[in-house]
């Protein structure tokens, strides 16, 4: 019977001591009062809000710049007339680096690099090899070299407007051509004496997309 007893108390206390060990409280870490949480709701909406006005913002800017342009191109329709067509002459991929010299001062179309030119402004001459390549991809390609300010803006806007991989703008300097301002696609050229804004925006919107690897538009 003293057994027993014993057994039994031992039994009990081991019994206590587990109740006690499984109430103890949980530290969750420090805790956050009703006005912190009040803070944190508004700081997370007005994120929230910033976020939605935002993007609200860049599609509406996005929309208003793309129909200015394209009434813009409406607007040149005529300057068509007057783009040259060449034949193609090829497009196969030279070695990693190698330059040749193309029979013409804006090649387009021919062996090319196999790294294309991104979309985009830019204040250095190109390699020709590499903007062939962008050609071929559907960009367009527009040689300047004294731009009035407010021509230069424009031309930068579309840069930035039409961004992509198979359907982009490029502008690079040519140095020595003065006021021109030449305008290539694959196997197509516009030249004009001076920007004309409604002309190139013509142009870019009817060959744009359209070059022979990845036709989009």
């Amino acid at each position: 019977m003293a057994k027993s007893k014993r057994s039994g108390s031992r039994g009990k206390g081991k019994s206590r001591k587990g109740r006690q060990s499984s109430s103890r409280p949980l530290n969750w870490g420090p805790k956050v009062s009703g006005k912190q949480r009040g803070r944190d709701r508004l700081i997370v909406g007005a994120i929230i809000v910033v976020a939605i006005v935002a993007g609200t913002a860049f599609i509406w800017n996005l929309t208003r710049a793309t129909g200015e342009f394209e009434a813009l191109a409406a607007a040149g329709s005529d300057a068509l007339d007057r783009v040259q067509t060449f034949p193609s002459a090829g497009n196969d991929h030279l070695p990693l680096g190698q330059r040749i010299t193309y029979p013409t001062q804006f090649p387009t179309s021919g062996p090319h690099d196999t790294r294309p030119i991104r979309a985009g402004f830019y204040t250095e001459p190109q390699w020709p090899e590499r903007l062939v390549h962008s050609q071929e991809h559907g960009h367009i390609v527009i040689y300047y070299d004294e731009l009035e300010p407010a021509d230069r803006e424009m031309i930068e806007d579309w840069t930035g407007l039409y961004t992509g991989v198979w359907d982009g703008v490029i502008a690079a300097p040519m140095p020595g051509i003065g006021k021109r301002v030449v305008l290539v696609a694959w196997n197509q050229l516009l030249r004009q004496r001076r920007f004309d804004a409604a002309g190139a925006a013509a142009f870019i919107d009817a060959y744009r997309g359209r070059g022979p690897e990845q036709r989009v538009r």
